[in-house]
């Protein structure tokens, strides 16, 4: 047998749920951003929202000292030390107003990224419709087809604030729907929500029976004045809710992969109870950080966001850019002319001026059109930036006789 097969090229192939997963986003910016690199540029990168800003450091002491412990070391408790749960119930009862003990849970997972992308694998079976919002954070779309779930668009629309409208889904789709991912402040729009808005999509839920999976990632980076929300605010949203909050943003602790959920003490119970079946739970270190990080006073670090919001915004519109005026996360979403495509204009905006954004269409088809900007570079940068853009005279509305004709 062995003889037989000498020699045999043996091709092993990804399973049809893989091949239908979207190209990954950046793959061709990155080929831009490297032959820019070559040719000597220095670039500006508004891309990846990844904070800038170091990891506070009483948060930083706090892991070194846990790490030194021993019994760290071990195999963590999978729902997550009870030490650390009960940090997420008190930032939960104090941010939000929302008491944990009242037929709600808590858990631990690694980033909310991994949370989330759990969920349709544990409440969905084949087929179940899955409500992804468009333009959206693309790990929805992606969990839901590994799922064998069926993703349906639910469009987020500038005249309608970028908020979804659940009325207008058709009632076949609504009948074979079983969660609908929500995310606000809203990667990429920036757009918010307010709690009479989350009331009545918590009424919309249960009353059609859907699960609402809230990415509440950016719950604090917001900039009109109102204070953090919560769908379990909502009396009764435990019910129909799981809601996801991370560490990354909120505390400049993108790299240690921490985060929990929240919701219904069923929901919470099932989620964690197939979770365990997968990984191994949070490095109980990691945990004792996050339990400072929760415990801290966090008002300072959005102050240099709205800065920089400010600056790059008044910079833009200056130069009659079509800024979207969303107060949410730390995200600038701008709308280029009509027919513009949003991956020729970030590539060709990396070739001659060493800018980099994120294009719309990345982020679903209903971002065609846009382009995204990330706060998270120094003001300095900024300021840069808007100078490379007036010097180029890269105008909103000679945006498309640039592409057609190219800068010299």
């Amino acid at each position: 047998m062995k003889e037989k097969n000498k020699g045999k090229r043996v091709v092993v192939s990804a399973s049809e749920r893989v091949s239908m997963l979207p190209p990954y986003l950046f793959a061709q910016i990155d080929r831009q951003k490297e032959a820019a690199r070559r040719k000597g540029m220095e670039l500006i990168d508004f891309g990846i929202g990844d904070p800038d800003l170091p990891t506070p450091a009483h948060i930083v002491k706090a892991a070194i000292e846990a790490v030194k412990v021993p019994a760290n070391h071990r195999y963590p408790k999978g729902g997550g030390s009870e030490f650390f749960k009960e940090a997420a119930r008190n930032w939960m009862r104090e941010q939000f107003g929302v008491s944990v003990d009242e037929g709600l849970d808590v858990g631990a997972v690694i980033g909310t990224k991994e949370g989330i992308a759990h969920v349709p694998n544990f409440f969905c079976n084949p087929g179940d419709i899955v409500l992804v919002p468009n333009p959206g954070y693309p790990v929805y779309r992606a969990s839901a087809i590994l799922a064998d779930a069926v993703p349906v668009d639910l469009p987020l629309l500038r005249e309608s604030g970028f908020v979804p409208d659940l009325k207008a889904i058709a009632r076949e789709v609504v009948d074979s729907t079983r969660l609908v991912f929500l995310n606000y402040p809203n990667n990429p729009t920036g757009a918010v929500l307010t709690l009479d808005q989350m009331e009545a999509m918590v009424a919309w839920a249960r009353r059609e029976d859907v699960l609402i999976i809230s990415d509440n990632s950016y719950s604090h980076i917001r900039f009109d004045g109102r204070p953090p929300a919560s769908f379990l605010q909502i009396p009764g949203a435990g019910d129909v809710c799981l809601e996801f909050h991370s560490l990354s943003k909120t505390f400049n602790m993108t790299g240690w992969r921490v985060g929990f959920v929240a919701g219904g003490s069923n929901l919470v119970r099932t989620f964690m109870g197939a979770k365990e079946n997968i990984d191994s739970g949070v490095f109980t270190a990691i945990q004792k950080a996050a339990e400072t990080a929760l415990g801290s006073n966090i008002s300072g670090y959005f102050d240099i966001y709205a800065r920089r919001r400010e600056v790059l915004v008044e910079g833009l519109r200056k130069l009659d850019w079509d800024v979207c005026d969303s107060p949410g996360t730390f995200y600038v979403w701008v709308k280029l002319p009509r027919e513009t495509q949003s991956m020729t204009f970030a590539k060709k905006l990396i070739t001659h001026t060493g800018i980099i954004v994120t294009p719309g269409s990345g982020f679903g088809t209903f971002g065609e059109g846009y382009v995204r900007f990330a706060l998270t570079i120094p003001e300095d940068s900024i300021h840069q930036a808007i100078g490379r853009l007036e010097q180029k005279e890269l105008f909103s509305h000679r945006i498309k006789a640039w592409l057609k004709k190219g800068m010299k």
